[in-house]
């Protein structure tokens, strides 16, 4: 059966018409942010350069894409239409199927390669932050110890971090997800621990600043064991009462994967800041007044690191994009259906085409993403360097 397509010019039209959610979000949000940015803090100080305003426009971008990914797509990202296998881009589906355009053209398994790039935006925000979050937790925790007491806690830490450091990243990661490693259960144990330390970390945080209000404390504390409780049981064990909160198996291994892969370079980065600032003259002053190490740790060393710690954080989740991105290609990332931009241009790498090659769409957004990151990151280390 031939297909007709429509050309490059109506393609281009087509695609950035889907987009008209994203740009409307775009206009709004930047120029507020633009027109406010003298009352946003370090946020609107990024608008000062050019560098941060690209690196905030693209992370926008695709941040609104991933939120209005349903509006944007023009198929279901896992649906079939037998006669696009391979399809061109620009190629149009018969009425018989439903019509509409396969703007990207079509994979080898007759799928709409425009709109698995459009859904594939929504994995990769929600696994890359969320997994660098939990990442900078274990890091943080971990690190604020080792740097302020030293001595035996420092050395057995950072062992253990130089330890897992050795390691190629991808080769750590490709232990973590093998099916063999899996079966065993190690994945959902280790997140399991991973997944205490944010309720550790809070429960400390409020315990030292309100100790002695047990009216706030009380209630910071409950709510921290209902909330984190339910998330704990929700995302390790997927027993979410309500249905809002759950994580594939193949998301938990990647979770697992990414924190315990990430966690020691924050602890590295934590402690040689913690180490720098418990010299400083304010840390000293709470010492004088007796404040437990604890509290001086959260609420006197740990607040004047975040500028370094922000800046690492982009540059992390740029790198964790990289590392899905890696691992979908390989096969060891998400169900083989999904359309992360690594399965993605796994797929597409087994058909060959003499032009416009359907890897091409997750490669760029893939590249694009992580590249809005490092502009971020670069312009927070500017500001940084001015403070």
């Amino acid at each position: 059966m031939n297909i007709e397509t429509v050309g490059a010019v109506q393609i281009l039209l087509g695609v950035l018409g889907r987009f008209w959610p994203v740009w409307l979000a775009l206009v709004i949000t930047l120029g507020l942010s633009f027109f406010y940015r003298k009352r946003l803090g370090l946020y609107g100080q990024l608008f000062s350069s050019g560098v941060g305003i690209a690196g905030v426009t693209i992370c926008f971008f695709w941040l609104f894409t991933a939120i209005f990914a349903p509006e944007i797509a023009t198929f279901d990202p896992l649906a079939q239409n037998a006669v696009l296998k391979n399809a061109l881009p620009g190629a149009i589906v018969p009425e018989s199927y439903g019509g509409g355009i396969y703007f990207f053209g079509g994979d080898n398994l007759s799928r709409d390669v425009f709109s698995r790039m459009i859904f594939g935006s929504q994995i990769v925000l929600i696994i890359a932050p969320a997994a660098t979050a939990f990442a900078l937790m274990v890091g943080t925790t971990l690190g604020l110890p080792a740097g302020y007491y030293g001595g035996k806690i420092d050395s057995i830490l950072s062992f253990l971090a130089n330890l897992v450091l050795a390691f190629p990243v991808i080769l750590l990661f490709y232990l973590l997800v093998t099916p063999a490693i899996v079966e065993m259960g190690l994945p959902r144990w280790m997140a399991g621990v991973f997944f205490l330390f944010p309720i550790a970390f809070f429960l400390t945080l409020f315990w030292t600043r309100f100790k002695n209000r047990p009216d706030r404390l009380w209630l910071y504390l409950g709510l921290t064991l209902v909330i984190g409780g339910w998330a704990y049981m929700s995302l390790v064990f997927n027993a979410d009462p309500f249905g809002i909160l759950s994580l594939s198996p193949n998301e938990l291994n990647i979770f697992a994967a990414v924190v315990f892969a990430s966690s020691p370079g924050v602890f590295r980065i934590v402690r040689g800041l913690v180490m720098d600032i418990k010299t400083r003259d304010y840390v000293a002053a709470a010492q004088t007044r007796g404040e437990s190490p604890w509290y001086i740790m959260l609420w006197e060393v740990l607040p004047n690191a975040r500028g370094p710690l922000i800046v690492d954080a982009c540059l992390r989740v740029g790198y964790t994009t990289i590392l899905l991105g890696t691992l979908g290609y390989f096969g060891l990332g998400l169900a083989p259906e999904s359309p992360d931009w690594g399965t993605a241009i796994k797929d597409a790498s087994r058909l060959l085409r003499s032009y416009v090659h359907p890897a091409i769409p997750p490669a760029v957004a893939l590249m694009s993403f992580v590249l809005g990151l490092n502009l971020l990151a670069d312009a927070l280390r500017e500001q940084s360097m001015k403070d």
